[in-house]
């Protein structure tokens, strides 16, 4: 009798604990399932669980670009013209425009967003000069230099004179002797200058004599000669009247030293320095020469009086 009595006390233990473990394993699966149907619910929402987290990246760039800190997302395709007029106006700060073969020290060029020549339409000119006659003393053009608005070499060739040379001028031209030797004509090199310069502007220093030089003549209102212009005059805080070297100038305002040493010039390097100096004041320069080609009747630009009507009578009759 005890012995059954015993049986059944401990079978009754046992369903009890089943029991409680039943109902453990239970709690524990409906909470299983409760993670598992919240999550299901997040991703309906969003999509993907790595959304919110890129949504919350891209606020935070956006944010860091927005200066206003209480705005939202935008997603409109109209750019901001307050921003976009705010760019335009200090990008010069950015991208000064000079030739990374001769970067000026100062960094920039002119803020002006008036009317200026295409970058394209501008070059720099510079020329040694050898002499020729007696003692020399007569000047020939011994070599020509081009580059283009960037500073790259168009064209650097040295030229032999049509008459002999009697003193190469070295401690200034830089050139010498065997220099000449191969040297190309100079009708020739006359030749395919003055088609690399045709409806050109040309910018150089004292660039009057590099034409006598070449024996040519350019319009004068598609020439900048940065030793008279009074724009890099007043940046050097130079007197009125003043013309100063190359060298000095571009000592003074592009913080370089150019045509130092023994050697010589160098007819490159010369005309990449013109060239960043009238970088230097391109703005006001371009609009001032606006000005002097504007100054006729409101309308009428400078190519309308190229027109026939504005020509001489002499000109338009035809001869006896």
């Amino acid at each position: 009798m005890k012995h059954h009595m015993a049986f059944s006390a401990t079978t009754g233990i046992c369903k009890k604990s089943m029991t409680i473990r039943a109902m453990e394993s239970a709690v524990a699966r409906k909470k299983h399932q409760d993670v598992n149907a919240a999550s299901n619910r997040r991703r309906k929402r969003t999509g993907s669980p790595s959304e919110p987290l890129e949504a919350n990246a891209l606020l935070k760039k956006v944010k860091s670009v927005e200066p206003n800190p209480t705005s939202t997302l935008n997603f409109s395709p109209e750019p901001d013209h307050h921003r976009v007029t705010a760019v335009l106006r200090d990008s010069w700060e950015v991208d000064s425009g000079f030739s990374e073969c001769s970067p000026p020290a100062s960094g920039r060029s002119s803020p002006c967003l008036g009317p200026r020549p295409p970058a394209a339409s501008v070059v720099a000119l510079d020329c040694e000069m050898v002499g020729t006659g007696p003692g020399g003393r007569c000047s020939a053009l011994g070599r020509c230099s081009i580059v283009d608005y960037h500073g790259d070499v168009l064209y650097d060739k040295y030229v032999r004179p049509c008459q002999p040379v009697t003193d190469f001028r070295t401690t200034w031209s830089g050139i010498r002797r065997h220099h000449l030797h191969n040297a190309v004509p100079f009708a020739q090199a006359q030749e395919e200058i003055l088609a690399l310069l045709e409806g050109k502007v040309v910018v150089g220093h004292s660039i009057y004599n590099d034409f006598e030089a070449l024996h040519m003549d350019h319009p004068s209102h598609m020439v900048r000669d940065t030793s008279t212009t009074r724009h890099l005059r007043r940046l050097a805080g130079f007197s009125h009247g003043r013309h100063s070297s190359l060298k000095l100038l571009a000592n003074k305002l592009l913080n370089r030293r150019i045509q130092a040493g023994s050697r010589g010039h160098c007819s490159v390097e010369d005309a990449r320095a013109a060239l960043d100096l009238y970088k230097l004041v391109q703005g006001p320069w371009e609009q001032e020469m606006e000005r002097r080609l504007g100054d006729g009747p409101p309308g009428h630009s400078s190519d309308h009086y190229m027109q026939d009507e504005f020509w001489p009578d002499e000109i338009l009759t035809d001869g006896p």
